[in-house]
């Protein structure tokens, strides 16, 4: 794609399409974005499925005949993890032809299956056989996900509407932790359904993408649907965005024309640096996401709390720590539309680093010489465990320390750095890759995640709390480092404009959004100058 000239920069940031800010223009935005996450609400359903399965499955309750081995427990919070990535690397191939819309209807179809499967299942086959179709759906709906968020907001909304898409996960998931105080794990499995029944339902009543129906040569439709997407408005007003939008497909038509891809030449879009850049960015996000501990604190929660003897029952515990996940997303939506991403990434990472490190000092020091003061005073109880001791006889004064720390760890990542690839994916590859890099990120996002709780309890077992914690938190701390050189602020850019960053046409800038004077400056430069602005969508400061 030709890169935008200083002019044409200018033009994109004053023009527009006159677009007004207001609340009936980004209304039915987020009622599509929402029916889209009711898809990944019952995705993340699946993801804390397994938290209130396991316990039921090793000792199951009179009656139940499914009771599996701890051997066998351990894929259970896993085998979706491993199969994700396969469905993340197909997400592009599969779904594309399809439309968005009609790819995440078609999707909810192995939910659906998997909840029928996980209700009537008699022995592990039907369990493991249940979550393989979670995984490789949950990988699926990657790229028809991100991509149609992407390509059917405005920059100002764009990174708020995104990182939703991670709220719903992460609202799915505590449903689970709810559910499973108030019903058995079979009759949770039979309400998931209805909401996987809802998202098929629902996605009738919101527009296909405008991009993928240019694409497919089918205009008055893409008309349509900007017309519904920026407020239900008439034709005139989405008329200049509908003929960017397919201005830029005819480009790619022409050189299409010109010279026919072979596959060697797609295979090279992918080994350019407009997709190595963004995608290392991506991989390092995740990377940091995962390994900041808060993916092992969320799987193995209610072990983590008792092991760190939480001053309040560990199950209600691991309830508060899913509420303090929910309320990091929301803080993420509401303020990454006025502060950008760079200084919620550097917050939570940074915060995350020192609760880390924090909770490995404290059981490396405050709690050993606890410990050691116990020993002393209980020389005489010759045949009562030093644990038995310090869990039952006294009151740990100090419990509440790593406790505190893990829950702030809980909400700081959930504000940021949990959020951040997810964001990213939507916004910095390249038209003609996006895609497929959206479903090859996931993938990788997939493998640290399963990486991370597989590794995890060989990491206690050779490194301890105190050794595991301090990895995590040097790598929270080195992660915000990297980040301040790494991370452009993409929030309120165009996307054509973030492409042009990684292909070194001109860098972005680190401000979000531009002084009222600055853009006044600007408009009155522009005033004369015909046309409109380069493809994918309107600048951030419409008026």
């Amino acid at each position: 794609m030709a890169p935008l000239t200083k002019e044409n920069n200018l033009l994109n940031e004053a023009h527009h399409y006159g677009y007004k800010k207001n609340f009936r223009t980004a209304l039915p935005q987020l009622l599509a974005v929402s029916v889209k996450n009711l898809l990944l609400l019952g995705y993340g359903m699946t993801l804390g499925f397994p938290t209130i399965l396991i316990p039921a499955v090793k000792e199951p309750v009179k009656g139940e005949n499914l009771h599996l081995e701890s051997s066998e427990i351990s894929w259970i919070s896993s085998i979706n993890l491993i199969v994700v990535p396969v469905g993340c690397a197909l997400s592009g191939i599969v779904t594309s032809p399809l439309g968005r819309r009609r790819a995440m209807q078609m999707v909810n179809v192995p939910f659906f299956i998997a909840w029928l499967i996980f209700h009537f299942s008699t022995n592990t086959g039907h369990l493991y056989g249940a979550l393989f179709l979670t995984g490789l759906a949950g990988g699926l709906l990657e790229a028809p996900v991100l991509t149609y968020v992407a390509e059917i907001t405005q920059p100002h909304l764009r990174g708020a509407l995104t990182a939703t898409s991670t709220l719903c996960i992460t609202i799915g998931v505590f449903t689970q932790f709810l559910f499973g105080l108030l019903f058995y794990w079979r009759t949770v499995a039979l309400i998931n359904i209805i909401f996987t029944i809802l998202a098929v339902i629902a996605l009738c009543f919101v527009p296909e993408s405008p991009h993928w129906l240019v694409s497919r040569k089918r205009h008055n439709e893409a008309m349509e649907s900007l017309q519904w997407l920026r407020g239900w408005t008439s034709k005139e007003v989405v008329e200049d965005e509908l003929k960017d939008i397919q201005a830029l497909y005819k480009r790619k038509e022409a050189g299409t024309k010109d010279q026919e891809e072979t596959l060697k030449e797609k295979i090279m879009l992918y080994l350019d640096k407009t997709f190595l850049v963004p995608y290392f960015l991506v991989s390092f996000s995740f990377f940091v996401g995962h390994f900041s501990g808060m993916t092992t604190l969320q799987t193995y929660a209610v072990t983590i709390f008792q092991m760190l003897e939480a001053p309040i029952d560990k199950y209600y515990a691991t309830l508060i720590l899913g509420i303090l996940q929910i309320l990091g997303s929301i803080t993420c939506v509401m303020l990454v539309h006025y502060t950008g991403k760079r200084p919620l990434t550097f917050f939570s990472t940074a915060t995350a680093g020192i609760c880390c490190l924090l909770v490995a000092v404290y059981e490396g020091f405050i709690k050993s010489n606890l410990v050691l003061n116990i020993t002393t005073t209980f020389d005489d109880f010759n045949n009562t465990t030093l644990i038995d001791v310090v869990n039952n006889d006294l009151n740990n004064p100090y419990s509440w320390i790593p406790t505190a720390l893990l829950l702030i760890v809980a909400f700081v990542t959930s504000a940021g750095i949990r959020l951040l690839p997810w964001i990213l994916i939507g916004e910095v590859f390249s038209t003609k890759t996006r895609s497929g890099a959206a479903g090859l990120a996931s993938a990788i996002g997939y493998i640290f995640g399963f990486l991370t709780n597989k590794i995890y309890i060989s990491m206690l077992e050779k490194l301890s709390i105190l050794g595991t914690y301090t990895l995590y938190g040097f790598i929270c701390l080195i992660g915000c480092l990297v980040f301040y050189f790494i991370l452009p602020e993409t929030e309120g850019k165009a996307l054509i404009d973030i492409e042009n960053h990684f292909a070194g046409v001109k860098r972005l800038t680190n401000e979000v959004y531009k002084t009222k004077k600055k853009q006044n400056v600007e408009a009155s430069k522009m005033r004369d100058l015909k046309g409109t602005s380069n493809p994918t969508f309107e600048g951030d400061n419409a008026i």
